[in-house]
């Protein structure tokens, strides 16, 4: 499998393909698991080829220790590809190459969703995923791209990417896959220690009850709850546990007939930061 490293050498491998090819698109921070490969699996069904990115975008991190310690394994991630079809190919760029000699944000006004629930504890964050997935789209030019629920907020903001920026790119959200202990595969699962895996339970467990008592409970009831048993555990520390507006990402204090409402959570299991939600309704 060719990993490109350049524009110029991906765009000339994607300008010789016929004109009817369909491209699908799966960007990524690399360290792939099986929610990732559910990703390229869904996109290779959809379209004649894949181009998969795996690039740790430095303007979306707010915290510098956060960008140095995210896990890198472009071998095993090739290796993984590799497996799947010979339909697929890896762009690998580094932060020269995405964003030229300016490595900065350009900055976004995406209707307010961006300054909820990771807008607020994430400065700068949605500039800086709205800014790389630009960059990425016009390198790559896909009819789809493909992102996971798991970063909900993330996927939202895509959607309305696209619009702002006139790009002709459908965005797909794919179900959340998780660990057989219900926990959200995610890249950064791989520094928690098994011990941790097993207390980042605890995340899971309240957003499945949260939906459960969903129906019969208020919200502010149901928050209270959620609250409550993140502090009866000692190894999990809660940043956010939000139920919002599924279309604007506002919390939600009531329920209101016709609206579609998502439960979120956002905690540090020792030093790693996780992020969960599950659909209420």
């Amino acid at each position: 499998m060719k990993v490109f490293t350049t524009k110029k050498e991906l765009q000339e491998k994607l300008y010789a393909m016929p004109i009817e090819t369909s491209i699908g698109f799966v960007p990524t921070m690399g360290a792939l698991h099986h929610g990732h490969i559910s990703l390229v699996k869904t996109a290779l069904i959809e379209n004649d080829h894949v181009v998969v990115s795996i690039f740790v975008n430095p303007t979306q991190f707010d915290n510098t220790g956060d960008l140095v310690n995210y896990p890198r394994t472009l071998n095993d991630d090739v290796a993984l590809l590799e497996g799947l079809s010979s339909n697929i190919t890896v762009f690998a760029p580094t932060p020269e190459e995405v964003y030229g000699t300016n490595v900065a944000s350009k900055r976004y006004d995406f209707g307010g969703i961006e300054n909820e629930m990771e807008g607020k504890h994430r400065k700068g964050h949605f500039d800086g995923v709205g800014t790389v997935l630009t960059h990425l789209f016009r390198i790559i030019e896909p009819s789809k791209a493909y992102f996971g629920e798991k970063d909900f907020q993330q996927l939202q903001i895509a959607r309305k990417l696209v619009l702002i920026e006139n790009m002709p790119v459908q965005v797909v959200g794919c179900p959340i896959l998780r660990e057989s202990n219900g926990l959200a595969m995610s890249s950064r699962n791989k520094r928690l220690t098994p011990e941790q895996r097993e207390h980042a339970t605890i995340i899971y467990e309240v957003l499945e009850q949260t939906r459960k008592n969903f129906h019969q409970d208020s919200i502010p009831e149901l928050t209270k709850a959620a609250k409550e048993a993140f502090e009866g555990n000692q190894y999990v520390q809660l940043e956010y546990f939000d139920i919002a507006d599924v279309d604007t990402l506002t919390t939600a204090h009531s329920k209101e007939e016709g609206q579609k409402y998502r439960a979120f959570v956002a905690a540090f299991v020792g030093e790693v930061r996780l992020i969960d939600n599950v659909a209420l309704n």
